[in-house]
């Protein structure tokens, strides 16, 4: 086997393994290129993704790159990968292993909170020969600290099989049954196998990394892996329909997604994957935004997964209980709850096909941006409109939330796509802060809150300040006070049930984006030449507003032009069903970080409303879950 190929996969090409601590990138040619040791968060132990140099572990058949056949084991994030070979077939299977459970409890993965002793923290690679005779290549060449550090491997183990190399404060265990050769940073080996035979490799992490010792237990843990992953889907609610699979693999990224000590949901596994080919519009997506938890609550509610949304609304609660908002609300948080985000380049990385610069960290996470008091009473609103209870020790700190709301909404911020140009009076911030004041008002009169008619006094307010300057001569919703431009952010309006979805301005909105703000009849965030993001150069379609296009659609009623927008994004996703945050109509490439929970979420919504138009009534499911979450996501 050759060192890592110089190209970069595609993408979208990559599979995404996770254990709910961690995730891992696997390129087609069985290469580990993305590997963030212990958490999601933490500095990269492979990184080739980023840069040829950074580290990477590749197995797979000598000389060959392309295989046949790449799927997850259905139900699951545990990968397949089928080899030909000119003598045989080769069968990989790759999963970021789940741990046995606690002694005295039924495994249940709703059933108990998410604990630490789930993740096994153990990369599991077994390797089977289906017919004929292969053979088999592996090397493993970590660079810890985003490719900065070199360690030495040292032999491991009573026989000296394994292999162990340390840097810092992580200690990684490299085992199997392929007789390694240590070189300095460098581990390989090389086997041959024969027809039913199988082999394995692991690497493990962690103060007591317990790895498999043989192909049969590595099997039994990528088995009881894929019971894991299966047993979670089962509460799930998937409508019987051609479509239930992009939901299916959607809720397993969105879960894949999560950390699982604290419930918190990661925006993307990756930092910098550029939005354009050798752009500068690259960003580390490795952080919980507060604004995906409306979408959020929305799609684990509309699918059944009640268990994961109060686990998110627990993370919520832990940041913004009383007394804890000591410097105000941020959009964005570290999956620990961590409020320093500072941002920097890694100028030693050469990038994504050369997308510099590099960044960890995000600048954003202390920018202005209203809407953020609007994704947070929201999505309080939808859990508690569904769960029929509200989270009583929130309420002081929701108060404080919905009262900045009342005094920051007339002043300009950076939006909803976190600008880096000149603050500006972004209608979706209006918006959102509309749907603070609100939400927070239905919720005091849900508790016999006198504060209730004071906000909806100020609801009325903001309303009345959007519609006479946010709405152009024409009649559609600006991007901001001071421009006609239009802003895919604005399909917003009729999900929020800001007016009715029969209003004239709505359907002008929805129309006008669906017509003047797209490329290749898939939706911009907005048109680059006409805002002052800060920024130069072009970027993709968004993703997630193509699928916010599908669901306005299907709200004022255009339900056709929904289904055939729905049924062209599908097909459009990864080879493994996965979506980056852009895509390119010409060419079909996705950009950006990935996978990307935000285009996940909204494709979970968008596909609710199609199938929620297709289906009558009493076809809608479970006391009409589908139906049900569509007329009350506002």
């Amino acid at each position: 086997m050759s060192t890592l190929a110089s190209r970069f996969p595609r993408i979208a090409s990559y599979g995404f393994l996770s254990d709910c601590h961690t995730g891992a990138l696997v390129a087609p040619d069985g290469s580990v290129e993305w590997l963030c040791l212990p958490r999601f968060d933490s500095p990269s132990v492979f990184g080739s993704v980023l840069d040829r140099s950074a580290g990477f572990w590749q197995v797979g058949p000598p000389g060959l790159e392309a295989p046949v056949s790449r799927r997850y084991e259905p139900g699951s994030n545990v990968l397949e990968t089928t080899w030909m070979t000119g003598s045989g077939w080769l069968i990989v299977r790759d999963a970021l292993t789940v741990g046995p459970w606690r002694k005295g409890h039924d495994f249940h993965p709703h059933k108990r909170p998410p604990s630490d002793d789930e993740a096994e923290h153990v990369l599991v690679r077994t390797m089977e020969c289906v017919q004929g005779e292969v053979a088999i290549e592996m090397a493993c060449q970590p660079a810890f600290d985003y490719g900065r550090t070199r360690a030495e491997w040292q032999p491991w183990g009573d026989d000296g099989t394994g292999a162990e190399i340390n840097s810092g404060d992580l200690n990684l265990i490299l085992t199997g049954d392929l007789g390694l050769g240590l070189d300095g940073p460098d581990a390989r080996a090389r086997h041959r196998l024969r027809d039913g035979e199988k082999c394995f490799t692991a690497l493990s992490w962690g103060p007591e990394p317990i790895p498999p010792g043989s192909a049969e237990e590595g099997t039994r843990r990528l088995d009881r892996t894929v019971d894991f992953w299966r047993r979670w889907l089962e509460d799930g609610y998937f409508p019987d329909h051609p479509w239930r699979g992009y939901l299916q693999r959607s809720a397993l990224a969105l879960k894949g997604l999560t950390y699982a000590p604290t419930g918190a949901m990661i925006a993307a596994l990756t930092t910098s994957l550029p939005e354009t080919p050798g752009g500068e519009r690259n960003w580390d997506y490795r952080y919980t935004w507060i604004r995906d938890g409306t979408f959020t609550l929305w799609a684990l509610h509309t699918l059944g997964f009640d268990y994961e949304a109060t686990d998110f609304m627990g993370f919520l609660a832990d940041i913004y209980r009383e007394g804890e908002m000591k410097d105000g609300l941020q959009i964005m948080y570290g999956i620990r709850g961590e409020s320093d985000l500072t941002e920097r380049t890694l100028d030693h990385l050469g990038g994504y096909e050369e997308a510099k610069p590099v960044r960890i960290g995000n600048g954003a996470f202390n920018q202005r941006q209203n809407d953020v008091y609007g994704a947070l009473l929201d999505s309080v609103y939808i859990h508690t409109k569904v769960q029929d209870h509200f989270p009583s020790r929130l309420w002081e700190a929701l108060c404080r939330v919905v009262e900045a709301a009342a005094a920051a909404w007339s002043e300009p911020d950076q939006g909803i796509w976190e600008a880096r140009g000149e603050p500006k009076h972004y209608v979706s911030s209006k918006l959102m802060c509309w749907v603070a004041l609100d939400r927070g008002a239905r919720l005091a009169h849900r508790l016999g809150d006198d504060r209730r008619e004071r906000w909806s006094r100020t609801a009325d307010e903001i309303k009345q300040s959007i519609l006479e300057r946010g709405v152009s001569g024409r009649g559609v919703f600006r991007q901001h006070y001071d421009t006609d431009a239009l802003d895919a952010s604005t399909l917003l309006v009729p999900l929020v049930r800001f007016l009715p979805n029969d209003d004239e301005r709505v359907r002008n909105t929805v129309l006008a984006i669906s017509e003047e703000l797209t490329r290749g009849g898939l939706v911009l965030r907005y048109k680059v030449e006409e805002t002052d993001d800060g920024l130069s150069g072009r970027e993709a379609t968004f993703t997630i507003c193509s699928f916010w296009l599908v669901s306005a659609l299907s709200e004022i009623g255009e339900k056709d032009r929904a289904r055939e927008l729905c049924e062209r994004l599908l097909p459009m996703s990864g080879p493994l069903g996965l979506y980056a945050e852009e895509l390119d109509p010409a060419t079909g490439r996705h950009w950006g970080n990935y996978p990307q929970a935000f285009t996940h979420l909204a494709l979970i919504n968008a596909v609710t409303h199609v199938i929620s138009d297709d289906r009558s009534p009493a076809a809608r499911g479970p006391s009409g879950v589908l139906s049900e979450m569509v007329s009350q996501q506002g």
